[in-house]
C-alpha cells in the first residue's frame, strides 16, 4: 500500500494554492503598468487671426477743373461766374462751373446729393438750373440736368443725386463736370444782395 503524505494543518499550507496565488500578483503588476502607458497624452493647437483695415472716402471740388481741394461748409468754394454777379439787370443770365471727385486715397464709389444749405440776403426774382457735361465749362455740350431752369436761387429740390466712380490704382475717381445758370427776371429788385450755398453730399457705395 502506497502512503500519501498530506501537509498537516499546522504547517499552513494547502496543495496547489501557492502557484494560484503568484499568478494572481503577476496579473496584478502587468494591469499595474498597463495603466501606467495609457495616461500618456498628445498635445496640439491651432491659432487664426484676422486684420481689419477700413477703406478711405473723400470729396474733392474745383471752380477751375484742374485743382481739386477741400471745400468745407466753414469755407466754400466761391464759384467764378463767367459775368459779374454784383451789377445783375432783368434778362441777364451769369454761368458758373463747378466739379467734384472722389480722391485717390477713396475705395468705394459714392452717390452725390445736392442741396441748398444756406442763404442770405435778398435773391428775388432769380432762378437758376443745373446741368452736367461730359468736359468742365459751361459752353460744353449738356449731358443731364439736374435742376431744371426756373428754380427758386436759395432753394433745391429734392432727391437730386448724381453718381461718382472711384479712381484706379493711384489715380483719382473720374470728375463729375457740372454748371449754375443764374437768370435774373423783372421780380429782380434794385441794390439787392443775397447769397446762397450749396452743398454735394457724398455716400460711399
Amino acid at each position: 500500500m502506497v502512503a500519501t503524505t498530506e501537509a498537516s494543518p499546522e504547517s499552513g499550507q494547502r496543495p496547489g494554492k501557492a502557484p494560484k496565488v503568484r499568478a494572481i500578483l503577476a496579473g496584478g503588476l502587468v494591469l499595474g503598468i498597463g495603466a501606467a502607458i495609457t495616461l500618456a497624452a498628445w498635445n496640439d493647437s491651432e491659432f487664426a487671426k484676422g486684420t481689419f483695415t477700413a477703406g478711405a472716402f473723400n470729396l474733392q471740388g474745383s471752380t477751375d477743373g484742374t485743382a481739386f481741394g477741400e471745400n468745407p461748409v466753414t469755407g466754400p468754394a466761391t464759384l467764378g461766374f463767367t459775368a459779374s454777379p454784383t451789377n445783375l439787370s432783368p434778362g441777364d443770365v451769369v454761368t458758373a462751373p463747378f466739379a467734384v471727385r472722389l480722391d485717390a486715397a477713396s475705395s468705394y464709389d459714392a452717390t452725390v446729393t445736392v442741396s441748398t444749405t444756406a442763404s442770405t440776403g435778398s435773391l428775388a426774382g432769380l432762378t437758376y438750373s443745373l446741368t452736367q457735361s461730359d468736359d468742365f465749362g459751361c459752353t460744353e455740350p449738356v449731358t443731364a440736368t439736374l435742376v431744371t431752369a426756373g428754380q427758386t436761387l436759395g432753394t433745391t429740390p429734392g432727391s437730386i443725386t448724381f453718381a461718382l466712380a472711384q479712381g484706379a490704382g493711384t489715380d483719382p475717381g473720374a470728375p463729375v463736370n457740372l454748371c449754375f445758370r443764374i437768370t435774373a427776371d423783372a421780380g429782380l429788385v434794385q441794390s439787392q444782395t443775397g447769397t446762397t450755398t450749396w452743398e454735394f453730399a457724398a455716400q460711399s457705395q
